[in-house]
């Protein structure tokens, strides 16, 4: 399948709410400034931007806004797309390709665990639904499952435009046991604290929660070591250290919403049940360290 591989910086994003409703005037704000900041990409509507909370009709929104957004430009749009109901990942997936999406990102299923067998059914269905490049999501601390090296290389050769993985286990093993197999699948780090020693050892990208703070310095530690300046990259990943820490210690996004409000990046400050405001103990944490860093708006 001829098809354009997307990498590099990516930004998991966050949802903006205003008075319990999605605020898409400030959601499509966000996204320009990533797109000004040097980002190669976004990613609407993940885990990260409260999906699971998201009625249907707001996830498709949320998608038209990204894309709408990003055309005419060079950064490209990977919407979310998963669920733990097959079917409606399958919808939105079609739906996300259907308004010009340029690739997918789709997250294990969530509580219901199914098997290894279950995964690659699932995945199968919905990958073979489109067209568009489509990345797996291995998060087993959120959602309960994790997708063995085994069943992603078998997904990564049966089906033509499956080409990537997001690694989000905390661990560099499962990004070298699948590169030590198939060099030319494309992993991604989905963790922020080790997104330079994931890249130093082959990974293709990034999809980062703290982009959404500081795009500026995400999206040039993805591309100093794309240069082969390592030295600049890994300088940028132990400056962010302090911040990339403290943006998850408590559920994601919480912290990261709340920084982005202290930074005067948000109106305001709201979430989707069952995710809380921060206590005040987080939101001393956040103002201490940011205190660290410059937040260009």
């Amino acid at each position: 399948m001829d098809m354009e591989i997307i990498t590099g910086a990516m930004t998991a994003l966050i949802t903006p709410f205003k008075n319990g409703k999605v605020d898409l005037e400030k959601y499509e704000s966000l996204i320009k400034r990533q797109i000004e900041q040097g980002m190669d990409a976004v990613v609407p509507v993940g885990t990260t931007g409260e999906s699971a909370t998201l009625s249907h009709d707001e996830h498709r929104e949320c998608i038209e806004v990204a894309v709408a957004t990003c055309k005419g430009t060079n950064i490209k749009v990977i919407a979310g797309a998963g669920s733990n109901a097959t079917h409606e990942a399958v919808s939105i997936a079609k739906h996300a390709q259907a308004v010009g999406a340029d690739g997918l990102l789709s997250v294990t299923p969530y509580y219901n665990k199914p098997t290894q067998e279950g995964l690659y059914q699932h995945y199968k269905a919905i990958a073979t639904s489109v067209d568009i490049p489509f990345m797996l999501y291995n998060v087993p601390g959120r959602t309960g499952v994790e997708i063995t090296a085994e069943t992603t290389i078998r997904l990564f050769d049966d089906i033509p435009n499956i080409y990537a993985t997001k690694e989000a286990t905390g661990s560099l093993q499962n990004a070298i046991e699948l590169l030590s197999q198939r060099s030319d699948i494309v992993v991604v780090s989905g963790d922020d604290a080790i997104d330079f020693p994931m890249l130093a050892s082959g990974c293709k990208g990034i999809i980062s929660v703290t982009a959404n703070l500081l795009p500026n310095l995400k999206s040039r530690l993805v591309h100093a070591v794309q240069e082969g300046k390592f030295a600049e990259a890994r300088k940028i990943s132990e400056d962010l250290y302090s911040l990339n820490s403290v943006l998850f210690c408590e559920s994601n996004p919480i912290p990261i919403k709340a920084a982005m409000y202290l930074a005067g990046l948000l109106d305001t400050l709201e979430y989707r049940l069952p995710l809380t405001a921060p206590s005040a103990e987080t939101m001393k944490k956040l103002e201490k360290t940011l205190i660290q860093y410059k937040v260009i708006k």
